[in-house]
C-alpha cells in the first residue's frame, strides 16, 4: 500500500484514506474484500460498486449538486480517487449555528435532494454525516448505496431516512430542520408532494410494525 496513505475512516464496505495525488490532497476510497463471499463474486461486486458510485458522484455534480470531483477510478484496486472537501459535516454544524443559518442550510439540502431526485438519482444513505458544509455549499458524499431510479419509493426512503436521522441526532431542532428541507425540496422537484406523501406512508409502516409488537 502507498505509504503516503493515512486512514481517515473504516466503513463496512470501504476504507477512506487521505492521500497526495499529483500535489493535491485527495480521498482514496477503497472497497475491501469480504471473506464470506466467493472471491470471483466478491471482486465482481466491488468493481461494479466502485464504478457505479463514481458514476453517481459525477452525475450528481452534472445536475448541479455539489459532490467531490472524481479524479480517477481504479477498478483493478476497487478504488476511487476524489477531491478532499475541507469542511464540517452537517451533523456537527446544525447545533452550532443560528436558527436562520440552520434553516438556510436545510433549505439548501432540500434543494440539492430535489435536484438529485428530479434527475433520477437517489442517494441511499441520506444522513447529516454524509453532507459537508464548505464555502457556503453543502457537498454530498458517499453514494455507495445510491442508484438511478424514477420510483417515488426510492425518493421517499431517502427523505424518510433523513427525517429519522434528524429526529435521532438533532431531536430538539428536527421539525424545524425537516420543514426547511421540504421547502427546499419542493422548490426543485415538481413531484415533491408525491414523495412527501410516500414519506408519511413509510413512516406509518414502521409504526404499524411497532404497534403489532406491542399488542402481542
Amino acid at each position: 500500500m502507498n505509504l503516503k496513505l493515512r486512514l481517515l475512516k473504516k466503513g463496512a464496505e470501504a476504507h477512506l484514506y487521505l492521500d497526495d495525488w499529483f500535489g493535491m490532497k485527495v480521498v482514496k476510497k477503497i472497497r475491501v474484500a469480504k471473506s464470506y463471499r466467493v472471491r470471483p463474486l466478491d471482486e465482481h461486486l466491488r468493481r461494479f460498486r466502485t464504478a457505479h458510485e463514481a458514476k453517481l458522484l459525477s452525475s450528481a455534480k452534472r445536475f448541479g449538486v455539489p459532490t467531490p470531483t472524481v479524479f480517477d477510478v481504479d477498478l483493478g484496486n476497487f478504488a476511487i480517487v476524489m477531491e478532499f472537501i475541507e469542511g464540517v459535516t452537517l451533523k456537527k454544524l446544525l447545533p452550532e449555528v443560528s436558527r436562520s443559518e440552520r434553516v438556510r442550510f436545510c433549505r439548501l439540502v432540500g434543494k440539492c435532494v430535489g435536484l438529485l431526485h428530479s434527475n433520477g438519482v437517489f442517494h441511499g444513505d441520506l444522513t447529516t454525516s454524509n453532507m459537508i458544509a464548505c464555502n457556503d455549499k453543502i457537498y454530498f458524499i458517499d453514494f455507495g448505496l445510491g442508484g438511478f431510479s424514477m420510483e417515488v419509493e426510492h425518493f421517499g426512503v431517502d427523505l424518510h431516512l433523513l427525517l429519522r436521522v434528524l429526529e435521532s441526532s438533532h431531536y430538539e431542532i428536527a421539525n424545524e430542520c425537516f420543514s426547511a428541507v421540504v421547502e427546499g425540496y419542493r422548490s426543485a422537484f415538481d413531484r415533491a408532494d408525491l414523495v412527501i406523501r410516500k414519506v408519511k406512508e413509510i413512516r406509518m409502516r414502521g409504526r404499524y410494525v411497532v404497534e403489532r409488537r406491542i399488542s402481542k
